[in-house]
């Protein structure tokens, strides 16, 4: 493999990034439905963050938004999204990119996720110290296919 690794956390950031993004571009183009609402949070530290100095001021690394009855103009590009909220009953255009997210949720559908933190490949920590046990047996082999619609028992892969 020459020493190449894959790096399991940016793969997943990338894709929970992707998940968020097109999430939130969905409701920027139908806009919410029923009692759908998001809570986005994000590194105010973030490089690329657009918000004023005061709201800055009051959350200086991190602030969870809540885009449900009251944001307008919700745009969504492949890097960053921006919306219009209100703070404290003053009206802000925010942008923020999308590597500054660390949690996208949507209590209404139970859905929601952490984004893990960015790492360079050298920092990122192995989820498996050793290699995992091989299975006791190998599978029963499927049987061969009838036409039919087939039932496959899972008991061949489960751990013993």
């Amino acid at each position: 493999m020459g020493g190449d690794t894959l790096n399991y956390r940016e793969i997943m950031r990338d894709a929970f990034l992707d998940v968020a993004r097109r999430i939130l571009a969905h409701a920027a183009e139908h806009g919410l439905q029923g009692e759908t609402h998001f809570y986005i949070t994000f590194r105010t530290d973030h490089p690329g963050v657009v918000m004023s100095a005061r709201v800055k001021a009051q959350y200086p690394e991190e602030i969870t938004i809540v885009l449900q009855n009251e944001f307008w103009d919700l745009a969504v590009a492949s890097d960053r999204f921006s919306v219009g909220l209100s703070f404290d009953d003053a009206p802000e255009t925010i942008v923020v990119p999308l590597q500054a997210l660390t949690r996208f949720v949507d209590p209404t559908a139970k859905f929601g996720f952490e984004i893990p933190a960015s790492e360079s490949p050298d920092d990122a920590e192995a989820v498996f110290e050793e290699e995992p046990d091989p299975p006791s047996s190998p599978p029963d082999p499927a049987p061969a296919p009838s036409g039919e619609g087939q039932v496959v028992s899972l008991d061949a892969f489960r751990k013993r």
